[in-house]
């Protein structure tokens, strides 16, 4: 899992590390070492806002399942239905629908089960489930948190519970 989240932190800083390498002019460096030197002030304030706020898990969990349903699944899948509703549209089509789907009303039907499917399954009960989630563990949330979700402390034992012999 470590590993996971070193390469998707790589994956979705480099957009970051080329604007900021344009900015000081450090883009078209060939030394690997310097271009790593050069990225330190975009890396290390994206550390400490993690360090701030542990509980981005709960928080990506309904962003993904509330709004990146509807940008990757929904959105793209409307929006092929669309442009391809004339007959003149999906005549002049640039690609025609893949071999094993041979009409565009079987194309259209996958498009509607994907919308409908991730409306109700990822947009509705993933929604709910994150919602449930996050309102469950935002009494745990804290900025620089000690410890972020470790169980409750334990109480001291009471004295009138002594030993029996």
């Amino acid at each position: 899992m470590l590993i996971h989240q070193f390469i998707t932190f790589g994956f979705a800083c480099t957009p970051l590390y080329f604007v900021w390498e344009k900015v000081i002019g450090m883009h078209d460096t060939k030394s690997i070492f310097l271009r790593a030197l050069v990225r330190l002030p975009v890396v290390i304030p994206i550390w400490f806002l993690a360090i701030i706020f542990p509980f981005f898990g709960p928080i990506n969990s309904a962003v993904g399942a509330l709004l990146v349903t509807f940008t990757v699944y929904i959105i793209p899948s409307l929006a092929h239905m669309l442009t391809y509703r004339s007959a003149s549209a999906r005549q002049n089509a640039a690609e025609k629908p893949p071999f094993f789907m041979p009409s565009w009303t079987g194309m259209y039907v996958v498009n509607a089960f994907v919308v409908g499917w991730v409306l109700v399954v990822g947009f509705g009960f993933g929604g709910w489930a994150s919602m449930t989630n996050f309102i469950k563990q935002v009494d745990t949330f804290g900025l620089f948190a000690k410890c972020y979700q470790c169980p409750p402390p334990r109480p001291p034992p009471s004295a009138a519970g002594g030993a029996h012999h």
